[in-house]
C-alpha cells in the first residue's frame, strides 16, 4: 500500500515524498482515513510507529478542505503533549507536512518567554500544539481562544495522566467546543486510559497496531550485572571500546544526570544532560547537538526524553533502571524506530533486582545477561550466566514487580 491510496491530497503527498517516505506504516494505515472521515480514534501505538504523521497529514487536509477562516484565523485544531520537547517535535512535523498549504501553526510550552507566543496567537494561527500547563496560563490570561476548535487530540495520553495532568486535561476539555473531532493515542491503555477514552470519545474507530507494553521487535536488549560502584566506570568502557557514537543514557534523578555527564566528560566524551531542571535553551541546544553528532553522550530523565525523536539512534543505556516497569519501555523505545534496529542494554546492580524482575514479568520475558571480564558483580543478580557471551545464560521465570509510586506534581512542572 501506498499513501497514495489514503486519499491524502497531492501538496500533502508532495511534502510526505520529500520527507523520503513511500509505504505508510500499520498506525498511518488504519488511521489516516478514519480520520479523514471524521471519525473519533482510540488509538494504541508504540512509540516510533508514524503516529505523528498519522493524524498530522489527515488534521491538515481536513483543515485546508474547510477552507481559510473568515477575517482573523482562529484555532481550528488543538494538540496537546506531556512535554516541551515533544510539542516542538510536534509542531515541527505540522510544518512539514503543511508546508505546500496555507494554514499556520504555533507551539506553546513552557520554560521560554510567553510573549512571542502571546503574539504568534495574536496574528492567528489554525493549528496550536502545546503542553497543558503553558495552555492554561494563555488561557488564563485571555490570549487564546479554544471555542472554535473543531479537532482535539491528545498525543502520548497515557503519559500525560501518568505526569497528572488529568485535572488540567479537563480544564481545557471545559474551553472546547462540546461538538468537535477527537483523537486519543497512547502507549498503553491503563484503566484511567479506558476511562478517558469512554468519556471523551464518540463511537471511536479502535486502532491497534503493537501489543501492550509489548517492546520494539527490533530492539536487541541485554544486562550487564555490575556492582553498583563500577557503573560509570564499565560505561565509559563500552562507550569507548565498542564505539559506540550516539548513546542516549537514563538515569532516576536530575541529580544523578547532572553527576554522571561531569563524571563522563573527565573520561574524555563529550556528555551532556537533558532534564526539567535545564532551562528550555539548554534543553534544546542538547538535543541538537546530539543529533548533530558533536555530542556523543546525552544523559537524561525520564520526563525530559519522553517523546525524543532521533532518527537512527543507535543505542540506549539504562544506567540505572526506573523504578515503574513500563518507564523501561518506553526508553527503549528511542531506539529500534520505524523497523530499524537497536541495542538497549542495562547496567544492573543487586539492590535493582526487584526493578529487573519487574520489567521481565511486564514483557513476558526474561532479558539476557552478559558479565565481561574485570566487571564481576560481587554479588551476583541470582540469575546464572556465562562470562562474555550475550544471551547465553538459561532463563527463568520473572519474579514479580516492586512498583513505587512517583510524585507527580513536580513531574507536572518540569514538563509544561
Amino acid at each position: 500500500m501506498s499513501f497514495d491510496s489514503l486519499g491524502l491530497e497531492a501538496e500533502l503527498l508532495r511534502a510526505v515524498r520529500e520527507q523520503g517516505y513511500d509505504e505508510p506504516t500499520p498506525v498511518q494505515r488504519e488511521a489516516i482515513p478514519a480520520i479523514l472521515a471524521g471519525r473519533d480514534l482510540l488509538a494504541g501505538a508504540q512509540t516510533g510507529t508514524g503516529k505523528t504523521a498519522a493524524f498530522a497529514l489527515p488534521l491538515l487536509q481536513r483543515l485546508a478542505a474547510a477552507g481559510p477562516s473568515q477575517g482573523k484565523r482562529r484555532v481550528r485544531a488543538l494538540i496537546l503533549t506531556p512535554t516541551r520537547e515533544l510539542a516542538a517535535q510536534v509542531a515541527a512535523s505540522v510544518q512539514t507536512y503543511g508546508q505546500h498549504l496555507s494554514l499556520r501553526s504555533t507551539v506553546i510550552f513552557g520554560g521560554v518567554g510567553i510573549n512571542p507566543q502571546i503574539s504568534a496567537l495574536h496574528r492567528g494561527v489554525d493549528v496550536v500544539v502545546a503542553t497543558p500547563g503553558r495552555l492554561l496560563d494563555h488561557a488564563s490570561q485571555q490570549t487564546v481562544n479554544l471555542s472554535n476548535v473543531e479537532t482535539l487530540i491528545l498525543d502520548e495520553a497515557d503519559r500525560m495522566l501518568d505526569m497528572g495532568f488529568l485535572r488540567d486535561i479537563r480544564r481545557i476539555l471545559s474551553l472546547l467546543p462540546k461538538q468537535r473531532q477527537n483523537l486519543l493515542f497512547s502507549a498503553t491503555y491503563a484503566p484511567e486510559i479506558r476511562q478517558l477514552a469512554n468519556q471523551l470519545l464518540d463511537d471511536p474507530v479502535s486502532v491497534q497496531v503493537a501489543p501492550r507494553n509489548a517492546t520494539a521487535e527490533r530492539v536487541d536488549q541485554l544486562v550487564f550485572p555490575l556492582d553498583k560502584g563500577r557503573k560509570r566506570e564499565f560505561l565509559s568502557h563500552m562507550i569507548g571500546q565498542r564505539n559506540w557514537r550516539q548513546v542516549l543514557v537514563f538515569t532516576r534523578t536530575k541529580h544523578g544526570a547532572n553527576r554522571l555527564v561531569q563524571q563522563l566528560e573527565r573520561d574524555g566524551l563529550s556528555a551532556l544532560a537533558i532534564h526539567g531542571n535545564k532551562s528550555q535553551g539548554a534543553r534544546t541546544r542538547a538535543l541538537a547537538g546530539f543529533k548533530n553528532g558533536t555530542v556523543r553522550v546525552l544523559v537524561a530523565t525520564d520526563i525530559a526524553a519522553r517523546g525524543l525523536d532521533i532518527d537512527q539512534l543507535p543505542h540506549v543505556v539504562n544506567y540505572e533502571l526506573p523504578n515503574v516497569p513500563e518507564d523501561y519501555v518506553h526508553r527503549i523505545g528511542r531506539t529500534g524506530r520505524a523497523g530499524r534496529e537497536g541495542q538497549a542494554v542495562s547496567l544492573v546492580c543487586a539492590e535493582e533486582t526487584d526493578y529487573l524482575r519487574g520489567i521481565e514479568r511486564l514483557i513476558k520475558r526474561d532479558i539476557p545477561q552478559e558479565v565481561v571480564a574485570g566487571y564481576e558483580p560481587v554479588t551476583p543478580l541470582g540469575k546464572a550466566v556465562q562470562l562474555g557471551r550475550p544471551g547465553s545464560g538459561p532463563r527463568r521465570p520473572a519474579g514479580n514487580s516492586n512498583r513505587r509510586r512517583r510524585g507527580r506534581s513536580g513531574a507536572r512542572r518540569a514538563a509544561s
